[in-house]
């Protein structure tokens, strides 16, 4: 059985179709934690609803580093195997990111490399900017360079002529849950997933 941590700053909506196929059996997982730099964030209140242990780092006064450490031990008592980057407004130390190399999962609003570094709405408006006729989400492996790391799930849309910032991020919103629940069961095909206290090194190449 899967551990699964969720680091997210904002109201979680793609956090929901992880939780209830962890709740359904439908993945071999789950949630253990949920983490947050918001306190009031909505991300929180649907865990909480769920019985799920939330925790509320305040990133006031801290350098990233030490707030990451913070993050690290907290992650580390609660002995996590992946953790799941959904609404997560943070950029991660490069410490951190060695720290759980290969166990780290984000969702992106985009099909990257496009538009990498974007956020939320802004990247829907990059997108209709441009004059894309497709777009979706990517789940990738993180890695200390921003939205760089290997694309394990991408799901695409198109977009519609008469679409808004708002369609369509509803309509990549869709995308995310689902993408986000066949990247978990990518890395959960692997032996040294879900273990307690294991050593988890996948390799990049392994993905593919």
């Amino acid at each position: 059985m899967m551990r699964l941590a969720v680091l997210g700053s904002t109201r979680g909506t793609s956090f929901v179709p992880v939780l209830h196929a962890c709740q359904m059996k439908q993945i071999a997982a789950e949630v253990v934690v949920v983490i947050s730099n918001q306190q009031d964030a909505g991300i929180l209140v649907k865990a909480r609803a769920a019985n799920i242990p939330t925790v509320f780092i305040d990133p006031a006064g801290l350098k990233r580093a030490d707030f990451d450490a913070k993050l690290q031990t907290c992650l580390q008592e609660y002995d996590v195997d992946i953790v799941l980057l959904i609404g997560y407004m943070r950029i991660l130390s490069a410490d951190f990111v060695a720290a759980f190399r290969d166990r780290i999962l984000n969702v992106h609003p985009s099909l990257l490399p496009e538009f990498a570094g974007g956020m939320n709405a802004d990247v829907h408006r990059a997108v209709l900017a441009a004059g894309k006729q497709e777009t979706g989400c990517s789940v990738h492996i993180v890695t200390a360079a921003l939205d760089a790391g290997p694309v394990v799930v991408q799901k695409k849309c198109v977009v519609q002529a008469d679409d808004t910032v708002e369609k369509l991020t509803a309509r990549v919103q869709a995308l995310e849950g689902p993408a986000l629940l066949e990247a978990i069961r990518i890395l959960g095909k692997y032996p040294k997933i879900g273990g307690a206290n294991n050593d988890i090194s996948l390799g990049y190449s392994n993905l593919y």
